[in-house]
């Protein structure tokens, strides 16, 4: 690897549980970000940083590295190197108090807990809970030989055998993600023409685009994003406020892991809006990377035969008898799908069975419309990548965006193929094989609509008050604004 390069350190940590609690652990670390001053290529953007730092010198990083976000093959196994552009977070985006926030992002930090369990003062325990996200139930599906339900029975019971008490998967959150970004649209559509900031509605559930859009383009989007919380974060106060009530225990006595593709998650994660100071808790006290968690399983010699097979716990019931679904879309959450269909149905009261896709510079680039006798009633785009970032960018700033709503992805293809799991075992490439055979299973799961998800409606009922409440409003919805120039340091030519 070429010295010149700057990296952020992720070891890949091998887990430690009663088993193993005792021995050396390794750890996650993204604390030691070197910034350079700099001039490099962003996919098709031109990006100057000027960043002081304490070393000497300019480097520069191939721009095929920095468009697929590629992590270099020559990394040790366990010490992987992960290129600074391949942090969605762009180099002056880190603050040193974030760095030291997500250093603590790991599987060190969590076997601490559980070692911590394990002692005699009752008063320092706490109950472990993981969320693993739908899209990496996928990766395990693939990697364990298996189909999605008995993968994650598998990954469910491993995950107890290390000591976390409830296993659950995030579909449920993502259904109230999907439900509220759902309303948000025809509020904004239905006032698009007295309010110039109601459309194009940008989706909010990708940490990556969300970081990007208040670092680096400020005003000219933020107003425009949606502020219905991720699936993640949702998962977070169904987790800490509902659950905890639920189970007569104090947000702080509950230790709350997520499992994603993604490690912009972990930033996400330590935003402060998500955060009780009174309680000194998180929504999210820890996210891991589906890679992280399957490299853990190696280190500790897993195998899958030998693990037992246990359902999903759910929140409003027991373990069990509850069948895994998806929402639509082919390798996310399906938010651009959802909105069209409701939208259909609540503005012209058109029922759309199928959408068809129209695609435009590539396969992470695609539109659809909705017509009636001839007339565009809605256009919809879903953009992945930041190459394909930059150019709607570069539309908006030019006022020509036809679109209403716009699902932004900051990885290509969308969460399946986030960098958390997708990259393949000599590091650095996404393995395509690999995220095809993670589509394929992601599709083999049943579609649900969350409108026809009875738990949404109880939860809605009994945790928020109702749909419009100002309890759901404050859980379910948070706010993105332009940071400044003196909080990131960051200064972006176009």
């Amino acid at each position: 690897m070429d010295p010149g390069i700057d990296v952020i350190d992720v070891a890949c940590v091998a887990f430690i549980d009663a088993r193993v609690l005792e021995s050396k652990p390794y750890h996650l670390k993204m604390s030691e970000v070197n910034m350079r001053r700099r001039k490099e290529k962003c996919e098709n953007c031109t990006k100057q940083c000027n960043k002081k730092q304490s070393g000497a010198g300019v480097s520069s990083l191939p721009e095929e590295d920095v468009a697929n976000r590629e992590v270099p093959a020559s990394s040790p196994p366990l010490q992987q190197q992960v290129l600074l552009s391949a942090c969605l977070s762009c180099e002056g985006c880190v603050s040193e108090e974030e760095s030291l926030k997500i250093s603590q992002q790991n599987l060190e930090e969590v076997a601490r807990v559980l070692g911590q369990n394990k002692k005699c003062d009752v008063t320092k325990h706490q109950v472990l809970v993981v969320s693993v996200c739908s899209q990496s139930l996928p990766f395990f599906a693939v990697k364990f030989g298996l189909d999605i339900p008995e993968a994650t029975r598998k990954l469910c019971g491993f995950l107890k055998s290390l000591g976390v008490q409830y296993v659950f998967d995030t579909t449920l959150a993502a259904g109230f993600s999907i439900l509220e970004s759902q309303r948000e649209f025809v509020q904004r559509y239905r006032k698009r023409n007295h309010d110039n900031q109601a459309l194009p509605m940008f989706t909010s559930s990708c940490p990556g685009w969300i970081r990007y859009a208040e670092r680096v383009l400020g005003s000219l989007v933020t107003p425009h994003i949606c502020t219905a919380r991720s699936p993640q974060q949702i998962m977070g106060c169904l987790v800490k406020d509902y659950f905890t009530k639920q189970k007569k225990l104090s947000p702080d006595k509950l230790y709350h892991i997520v499992v994603a593709p993604c490690f912009d998650k972990k930033l996400e994660a330590v935003r402060e809006e998500f955060y009780n100071s009174l309680l000194d808790s998180r929504d999210v006290d820890c996210v891991l990377t589906s890679g992280e968690v399957f490299l853990m399983m190696e280190q500790m010699k897993v195998s899958v035969a030998d693990l037992d097979s246990v359902p999903l716990d759910h929140v409003l019931s027991e373990a069990g008898g509850q069948a895994l679904v998806r929402h639509e879309g082919k390798g996310s959450e399906g938010f651009l799908e959802h909105v069209f269909k409701y939208a259909a149905t609540e503005l012209f009261g058109l029922d759309v069975d199928e959408i068809t896709y129209k695609t435009l510079r590539n396969r992470d680039f695609q539109e659809v419309c909705l017509e009636r006798d001839g007339e565009v009633l809605l256009q919809f785009a879903s953009v992945y990548g930041f190459r394909n970032i930059q150019t709607l960018v570069h539309r908006m700033r030019t006022g020509h965006i036809p679109y209403q709503l716009v699902e932004v992805l900051s990885c290509p293809g969308g969460c399946v193929s986030g960098r958390g799991q997708a990259e393949g075992e000599t590091g650095g490439r996404v393995d395509k094989a690999l995220v095809q055979q993670m589509e394929d299973a992601y599709s083999s799961l049943t579609v649900r609509l969350p409108d026809t998800n009875p738990d949404l409606l109880i939860l809605y009922q009994d945790w928020l008050e109702g749909q419009d409440s100002t309890h759901a409003n404050t859980l379910l919805h948070t706010q993105y604004t332009q940071q400044t120039p003196s909080q990131t340091q960051t200064h972006i030519q176009w």
